[in-house]
């Protein structure tokens, strides 16, 4: 595009009434007119969400007579953010997916701003045109990529967001569990706040539901859940903590209250699993470490479940990594040597604690009888 052409729009758009929206075209002029890209793109950046452009219209005007002609002259991230609100102004969204095609290639050289553009046309794909075997690909795409980047960047919350909104769709919690726990730790600063407690509801749901989570005090821990104080869901974070602490009793006691979720009441028997195997988790990690023989009727009583179940139990905790150890089925115990580990709350780490003062009393001891002996040791 000419300069001539950049001039023209330019001094037609401030002839608007708007003495502060004109006073705007007037700073963009002249940065354009100086070449400072840099400044230029920053304004920009902020310009394209002017109220009175939030349309298709005004920002594709806004493109082809001002921005693109200096779009390759700037940074090319700072130019898919720019771009990132002019396309989704675009009605037609298979028109935006081709117009992010030929911005990649504009883009090439900018890794980031490539992978920006693959993320929004995943989420065109996911949220407008309802086409998840392509949202699938470029999720799967850009996996390792993202793994491999060395340090998180912009697009890092952006493409969890992605793939946690396309597993919810397709009912992969584990998936949606991790990617929405990943979104987090990169974006909780600037993910609005009136959407925490549905997000908090969602995660709790899926650490619940998802095949293999049995990590739940990762999401206890987070803020988030805080959220869901003094909401109708409240009971959510109370059910949490009892699977996480594999609380049984407890989990009985809440079933009117979880049972009225649909799809936790059609699981009821895989929650009920899921909850034993985390009170065998949780029996084996409160014993110390020389007192983990435990009795099938010990765990029995503690995971409400019938003397010939218990064996089912520990294998299926055994062949899943959760714990390591050796059955005695003649002796009728299990003698455990490892737990996973896990994310712990305050009474878990009070309960670490309290085993590492037994430790320290029992070094003690020790160091006492050795020094009380030295001279007999060494004269034999």
């Amino acid at each position: 595009m000419s300069n001539v052409n950049v001039a023209s729009y330019l001094a037609e758009q401030k002839k608007t009434t708007d003495k502060d929206l004109a006073a705007e075209w007037t700073v963009l002029e002249e940065l354009y007119n100086e070449k400072l890209w840099n400044e230029l793109t920053i304004k920009v950046d902020t310009f394209v969400k002017h109220p009175a452009l939030q349309n298709e219209e005004a920002l594709l005007a806004l493109y082809h007579n001002f921005i693109a002609s200096f779009e390759t002259k700037i940074n090319p991230y700072g130019l898919v953010e720019i771009l990132t609100v002019v396309i989704s102004y675009l009605s037609d969204k298979k028109e935006a997916i081709a117009f992010l095609e030929k911005l990649k290639d504009k883009v090439k050289i900018c890794d980031q701003a490539v992978w920006m553009c693959k993320v929004l046309q995943g989420q065109i794909h996911l949220e407008h045109l309802n086409q998840l075997d392509e949202t699938k690909k470029i999720i799967e795409d850009l996996k390792d990529i993202l793994e491999e980047a060395g340090n998180v960047t912009p697009v890092h919350g952006k493409y969890y967001m992605l793939a946690a909104n396309y597993y919810r769709l397709v009912g992969q919690h584990s998936d949606y569990y991790r990617c929405g726990l990943q979104f987090l730790g990169c974006s909780i600063d600037t993910y609005p706040k009136d959407q925490w407690a549905q997000q908090a509801f969602c995660l709790g749901l899926a650490a619940l539901l998802g095949e293999g989570i049995y990590n739940i005090g990762e999401l206890l821990a987070h803020p988030i859940l805080e959220s869901l104080n003094g909401t109708e869901n409240e009971w959510l974070v109370e059910l949490l903590r009892a699977f996480n602490s594999g609380d049984i009793v407890k989990f009985e006691q809440m079933k009117p209250k979880w049972s009225s979720i649909a799809d936790l009441a059609a699981q009821e028997v895989k929650l009920r699993q899921k909850i034993s195997l985390l009170c065998l988790m949780e029996m084996t990690f409160k014993r110390p470490a020389n007192k983990r023989t435990i009795t099938f009727d010990e765990i029995a009583k503690e995971a409400k479940l019938p003397i010939k179940e218990v064996e089912i139990l520990i294998m299926k905790a055994l062949a899943q990594g959760l714990v390591k150890g050796a059955i005695d089925e003649v002796a009728g115990v299990v003698n455990m040597t490892w737990v996973q580990p896990r994310v712990l709350d305050r009474k878990q780490v009070a309960g670490m604690a309290s085993t590492l003062d037994t430790w320290m009393s029992s070094i003690t001891s020790m160091e006492q009888l050795i020094e009380s002996r030295a001279s007999e040791i060494l004269t034999n």
